[in-house]
């Protein structure tokens, strides 16, 4: 039976921030073949082309979801061949989830970005930076977080933000 735990949804996080931004300039550790097996060796995850190509198709499709572009069915290939089947015994029902023949790291990563729209709906997001493309998930009491790191892009809108308003030129960004 596969169980979205804890790190599945950091691995997701993890993937869907292969492809940053660094010094302007858009990256993707995922296109450099060494730089993939390297990424998904240490997360313990088979390495191979394959692996990759899978890696890469739901890191685009689960970050096309989450920015909202796309509808969550763009996620449905992922799920082929998945069925689930209740089992009882005497501390209840149990779901035993058949995989089929389904690609077991992408489905694990749907499955985790499933689990945080149930658990934590919304929390899952892109950066408020729009000049960043990494994610982030908002674990925070009051749901506020909007950068994927204060220090870098938090502290650089602000800046921007008070130099306009310093300046006389309002606007937001």
């Amino acid at each position: 039976m596969l169980k979205v735990v804890i790190r599945d949804v950091d691995l997701l996080l993890d993937l869907l921030n292969t492809a940053p931004v660094v010094d302007g300039v858009p990256t993707d550790t995922l296109e450099d073949p060494h730089a993939a097996d390297r990424w998904l060796g240490e997360r313990d995850l088979p390495r191979s082309p394959a692996a990759v190509a899978s890696a890469r198709r739901v890191r685009d499709a689960v970050a096309r979801v989450v920015r909202g572009e796309e509808s969550a069915r763009t996620l449905e290939p992922f799920l082929e061949g998945v069925s689930q089947t209740p089992s009882i015994d005497d501390d209840g029902v149990h779901w035993e989830l058949s995989t089929g023949s389904a690609d077991l790291f992408g489905l694990r990563c749907v499955l985790a970005w499933a689990h945080l729209q149930e658990t934590l709906p919304g929390r899952l997001r892109p950066c408020a930076n729009d000049d960043c493309r990494l994610f982030l998930v908002d674990r925070s009491r009051a749901n506020t977080r909007r950068w994927c790191s204060m220090a870098a892009c938090g502290n650089r809108l602000k800046a921007r933000r008070h130099h306009r308003r310093a300046t006389g030129r309002d606007g937001d960004g």
